[in-house]
């Protein structure tokens, strides 16, 4: 594929020369960079320059563009604005970006292009393919040749574009809280940066970049007695130091969810927060997935040992609800148990002794994987199991790890250090520490007594409070850089945009201290591959096939490797270990759904996406079962005091279904004081409370009611589903109940035979557009919701307005819970517009503007709805959304650029809803003409929840084509249509969820 150069101001080849130097001589007049887009036409016209591009645009009667009200003046002048805006909205690197095979040939302005990058969170990369629309990055997609997304995106990946355009970002160099610039720091760094390094310090989050890895290494050379910290605030050390324990060597852990029979998790929400990309989802819901009837033989079986109720506790065959300090002595005995049946008639019992069985006769298909919170040698008790099973090595590979182990707590004694005055120059790239560090480590305290601290950060957080220079950092759509995968594969990041605030990334900083001769972004990268490359090897056209495929597929992975576990050591290990302490309350600490670890707390369609299980929006809670609730008199929204010593806090109850007794489970993330005008003081800021020793659990807390309330907000009530027993919202069947009546699905609900009033409409020419969500895959991770309100402009509203019942979501992820409150399961259901063939919507709209197309959508006409909302009251699964407010009326210039151009953006008093992406539909029969061919066909239109699904459950298209995908998942016996019996045709159904529940434990 050709290259396509973009200069300084986005555009193509076809660009007028002379208007895009004139309109970069205005914007050099911005400030900052970037930030204000339209200049006033009236400094413009009076330009020498413009009026020199009038004579030559227009040499007869182009005084009339300057003077006079004709119809062509206006004309005129509106076509120069609307260049000039485009020309100012799209700042794109001047470098060469290579298109990927879904990119054009040809530049064509206000044509979508999409570009290969990479975005790495918690040790985790996942590739990404990101859309622009004249260098404006708009929507974010997986990229399928990346082993870490295969063509899966989460929630928070799809979330991380509207960081980009954050008002509230970091935006200039200062220093001592003045403003200052990138060249004094950089003469000033000279000075703090010299000698042999003594006294300096630089602390990071996880290395995933090779080229970074390679400065940090040149640094560490020149300046030998620095030293480098890595920390992470949601920490993986756990799983390194497991492997290490049971292996002696230091190596990375690689479970392969799709090969296994059985799994066992040991609190760990693979499926959730625990794993914060796409592949794990897409590798167990592999597993999962029933197409034939030869599936139902191989779907895995799962059972998940956890406190708080998770998206992986949730798609578990059996869950067993236990604190969190008491899942190490279950793994001790599950080991056990692998060699001797365990005795006992209790429910662990039973759990333990089914689990251990099923464990055993899926002998090399069986895997136990033990979550980032759990301490090392539950890690390693993990290890135990899977050798002695003979999995390792089938259902869990390893590879050599980059880096030796740090056997001491970086961060603890990093801020030993500063205290004792030994640290004179601290470089802290990212991360906020001073906000996420443990409480007990005081680190804002101890980095007071350094004399220099610099901080690269993107947000004028906590920590850029407290530094001496702060750095404003670029976000990675707007800077060049790479990653590696946990095993080993690099791939290109790639900008969509300059920085809007002249921002830089850690390798630039780095460059700038070490005063290399690459300085930017892009020479950094592309040299230090370059020098990777085989020296007779084509090294350009390499660089160039990485670009477009977002990865080097020939670069050297990480060292597979086949380590043995040492089982009496492990076992001698775990002995000795103290018992889990008994008394008090215990509390744990879980990664945020929606904020992470506090990054995303200024970000709207993240604190407005509802966690996943207890459907809270905008803000976090102390959650806690029904009985301690019962035991401690204590109502859902009841402020308490969580203390142990000398640290405490307030924070609002929640009452979670299925949670584990005497136990506290609470999201980091939220409490920010130094955040943008959406984040700041949402939630309740569990880290008052995180001690170095009890970082992840922490025990012997007193819990004690303030007498003070406070109002949660969620998206759905928590109500059992018994009552849903005549009306099946949701279906779900064993597989064995399955294989013996592959007609239960259909017998869950009556549908009668209704006759309408109306003549009857045949569906049976042309395209005929329908969906299909598949329950037995989906897993409820809410990437769907976000991908489709990032696609077609859905607002945020706040939480007062989603209190009043007014949330915008397009589509939404429903969860019902199932069984006794103490302990039940549950069940997750994406609900978008159903697109009824006979849409109950459509007769009372007074207007029509709702209505039907021939293609069998429910189509809205924005300017033809009124706002009667009668559409919404006849809608018997309330997926239509009404627009009480005008949501973008206040929202800053700089997040206009987020909106996707081919939908548009709706106004006050109208009605919208899920249109199955009538716009990729559209693009599609355009691009179908263009090639020459006749119609769309199988796989060209992609919906933007289906595109982003990791489960890959979604499944859209045209239900007329026997051939495609979508039509011969309805023709199965587990398809049904939601509410069949009102007579409505749903155009989406449901595969009913299958569950593959142990007979011993459902007797």
């Amino acid at each position: 594929m050709r290259e396509q150069k973009t200069g300084a101001g986005g555009q193509g080849p076809g660009a007028s020369t002379g208007l895009v130097q004139i309109q970069g001589q205005i914007q050099g007049k911005t400030e900052p960079a970037g930030l204000k887009y339209w200049r006033s036409l009236n400094e413009l016209a009076h330009t020498e320059q413009f009026q020199k591009w009038v004579e030559n645009e227009f040499p007869t009667s182009h005084t009339e563009l300057l003077d006079g009200n004709s119809r062509r003046t206006v004309l005129k002048v509106m076509a120069a604005s609307f260049g000039l805006a485009g020309l100012a909205a799209c700042h794109r690197p001047e470098v060469i970006l290579a298109p990927t095979a879904r990119g054009r040939e040809d530049y064509s302005p206000g044509a979508p292009y999409q570009y290969t990058s990479v975005m790495t969170l918690n040790g985790h990369s996942m590739g990404l393919l990101v859309e622009t629309y004249d260098g404006r990055p708009t929507k974010i997609e997986g990229n399928a040749l990346h082993p870490g997304s295969l063509g899966a995106a989460t929630a928070l990946t799809q979330g991380s574009l509207l960081n980009l355009y954050d008002p509230d970002r970091s935006k200039e160099v200062l220093e001592n809280g003045k403003a200052s610039s990138w060249e004094k720091f950089a003469a000033a760094a000279k000075t703090l940066l010299s000698g042999d390094g003594s006294g300096v310090r630089f602390l990071s989050e996880t290395v995933m970049s090779p080229t970074l890895a390679d400065l940090r290494a040149q640094v560490l050379k020149k300046f030998p007695k620095a030293g480098w910290v890595e920390y992470e605030s949601i920490s993986r050390a756990n799983e390194a130091s497991g492997a290490f324990l049971a292996f002696g060597q230091d190596i990375d852990v690689h479970p392969q969810y799709d090969k296994a029979k059985v799994i066992v998790s040991l609190d760990y929400d693979f499926l959730g927060n625990d794993y914060p990309g796409p592949l794990a989802g897409k590798l167990f819901s592999a597993g999962r997935r029933v197409e034939s009837e030869e599936d139902l033989d191989k779907l895995n079986r799962m059972y998940v040992v956890e406190s708080q109720f998770s998206l992986t506790g949730a798609n578990a065959d059996h869950r067993l609800r236990m604190r969190g300090g008491d899942v190490k002595q279950f793994a001790t005995d599950l080991l056990a148990a692998l060699s001797a049946a365990p005795s006992g008639n209790d429910k662990r019992a039973k759990f333990l002794a089914a689990a251990a069985k099923d464990l055993k006769a899926a002998g090399a298909a069986a895997l136990v994987v033990a979550g980032p919170r759990q301490p090392a040698i539950v890690h390693a008790l993990a290890h135990a199991m899977n050798q002695t099973l003979g999995s390792a090595g089938a259902t869990v590979t390893f590879t050599k790890s980059p880096q030796a182990l740090t056997k001491t707590d970086p961060l603890t004694l990093l801020t030993t250090e500063m205290n004792m005055g030994q640290v004179s120059t601290l470089v802290i790239l990212g991360g906020n520490p001073v906000y996420t560090a443990a409480a007990d480590l005081q680190f804002a305290a101890a980095m007071a007594k350094v004399a220099n601290t610099i901080y690269l950060g993107a947000d004028p957080d906590e920590t850029a409070a407290d530094a001496k220079w702060n750095l404003p950092e670029a976000h990675y759509l707007e800077t060049w850089g790479d990653a590696r995968t946990a095993t080993g594969v690099p791939a290109i990041q790639q900008p969509m945009i300059e920085p809007l605030f002249g921002g830089k990334s850690a390798i630039e900083v780095m460059a700038l201290l070490l005063d290399t001769k690459d300085k930017k972004g892009y020479d950094l990268v592309k040299s230090y591959w370059l020098e990777q490359m085989p020296a007779k090897s084509n090294k350009e056209m390499t660089w160039r096939q990485a670009l477009n495929d977002g990865l080097l597929k020939d670069a050297k992975a990480a060292e597979a490797v086949k380590p043995t576990a040492d089982i009496k050591k492990i076992s001698a290990a775990a002995a000795a270990e103290p018992p889990a302490a008994g008394s008090g309350i215990e509390v744990g600490f879980v990664a945020s759904a929606s904020t992470w670890d506090g990054r995303f707390i200024n970000n709207a369609w993240m604190q407005e996406a509802p966690e996943p299980m207890t459907k809270l929006v905008w803000g976090n809670a102390a959650l806690i079962s029904p009985a301690t609730a019962r035991e401690k008199n204590l109502s859902e929204g009841d402020i308490v005091t969580l203390s142990k010593g000398n640290v405490k806090m307030e924070a609002a109850v929640m009452i979670q279904p299925g949670h584990a007794d005497n136990s506290v489970t609470i999201a980091l993330g939220y409490g920010r004081t130094r955040a943008g005008r959406v984040g700041k003081d949402v939630g309740f800021n569990a880290g008052l409370i995180r001690t170095s020793d009890g970082f992840w659990y922490g025990s012997d807390f007193a819990i004690a009611s303030t007498g003070k309330t406070f109002e949660l907000v969620t998206t759905q009530e928590r109500g059992l589903a018994e009552h849903l027993n005549d009306r099946p919202l949701f279906r779900e069947a064993s597989v064995s109940e399955y294989k013996a009546k592959p007609k239960v699905i259909e017998e869950m609900s009556e549908v009668p035979e209704i006759h309408s009033i109306y003549p009857e409409w045949t569906w049976d020419k042309g395209h005929q557009w329908g969906m299909a969500i598949d329950l037995g895959t989906c897993t409820g991770c809410n990437a769907c919701v976000v991908a489709c309100q990032a696609e077609n402009n859905i607002p945020s509203v706040g939480k007062d307005q989603v209190r009043r019942g007014r949330e915008m979501h397009w589509i939404r992820m429903d969860r019902y819970y199932v069984g006794p409150e103490d302990d039940p399961r549950a069940v997750e259901q994406p609900l978008p517009c159903m697109q009824c063939e006979n849409a109950p919507c459509e007769n009372v709209c007074p207007v029509a503007a709702t209505s039907h197309s021939p293609e069998g959508l429910n189509d809205m006409a924005y300017n033809r709805c009124v706002g009667t909302r009668y559409c919404a009251n006849n809608c018997p699964f309330k997926v239509r959304h009404f627009n009480f407010l005008n949501w973008h009326k206040n929202d800053p210039e700089i997040m206009q650029m987020v909106q996707n151009p081919d939908v548009t953006v709706r106004m006050r008093g109208i009605m919208e809803k899920c249109t199955y992406c009538v716009q990729r539909i559209q693009e599609a029969r355009i691009t179908a003409k263009t090639n020459g061919r006749k119609d769309i066909q199988e796989g060209d239109v992609v919906t933007a929840c289906q595109q982003t699904c990791p489960a890959s459950a979604i499944v859209f298209g045209d239900i007329n084509d026997p051939n495609s995908k979508v039509s011969k998942l309805k023709k199965q016996e587990r398809n049904y249509a939601m509410l069949a019996e009102l007579g409505i045709k749903p155009r989406t159904t449901y595969l009913a969820r299958l569950r593959n529940p142990n007979p011993e434990l459902e007797a």
